[in-house]
């Protein structure tokens, strides 16, 4: 007879997640053990083994739950009513938002996926590509010159937006001199008014 799932699975699962993620940033991929994230999670090793079966396994679902939940995010805050300056301002603030409280997991996207397999990369990847084209798509609107074939700066200028998201993290502590919300219309600002300079 199959085992039923417990009500409390997905919560537990994302709790153990959490923990996880928290001691990979701390010791790095190499040197986490499954027995310190068990430690750190109050479980047993037994049952993080019952979740996640390797660590490899748990670096693929911290990363993939959190670009999944980011792109969710992007994808409801897509506005076709917005201008597209308006509407970047509104998905630079959604995943600087969405990074909130979430460094952990950040950090192990940004440093962590080495460890997977080629099929896992691929899957974290396809998020990954959905998440940059809602941007691609508006920077496209806000100055098409950027997509020329023959001078193709999409991309890069897509990717120094990111450059600018993903190392907040490294330096952005709530309650500073700025708020989280101040910083992403800054943010925007700065690509906005940077952007449409290219040539």
């Amino acid at each position: 007879m199959a085992r039923t799932r417990a009500s409390d699975f997905e919560e537990k699962q994302h709790g153990l997640l959490v923990s996880a993620a928290a001691v990979f940033a701390e010791q790095g991929m190499e040197k986490a053990s499954m027995a310190q994230i068990a430690t750190h999670s109050g479980v047993s090793k037994a049952l993080l083994y019952h979740y996640y079966p390797s660590k490899d396994s748990l670096i693929f679902a911290i990363v993939h739950e959190h670009l999944v939940d980011l792109e969710a995010a992007l994808a409801v805050a897509v506005d076709a009513s917005l201008s597209p300056e308006d509407q970047l301002r509104l998905l630079v603030g959604t995943v600087l938002d969405k990074y909130r409280g979430a460094d952990d997991a950040h950090r192990v996207q940004l440093i962590g996926t080495a460890a997977l397999s080629d099929e896992q990369r691929n899957e974290i990847r396809a998020v990954e590509r959905r998440i940059v084209r809602h941007f691609s798509q508006v920077l496209r609107q806000v100055h098409p010159e950027l997509d020329r074939p023959e001078r193709p700066l999409l991309m890069p200028a897509t990717m120094s937006l990111f450059g600018i998201m993903n190392w907040v993290y490294l330096w952005f502590h709530d309650g500073g001199l700025i708020t989280r919300e101040e910083y992403a219309d800054m943010a925007t600002t700065m690509v906005l008014d940077g952007v449409k300079a290219v040539r």
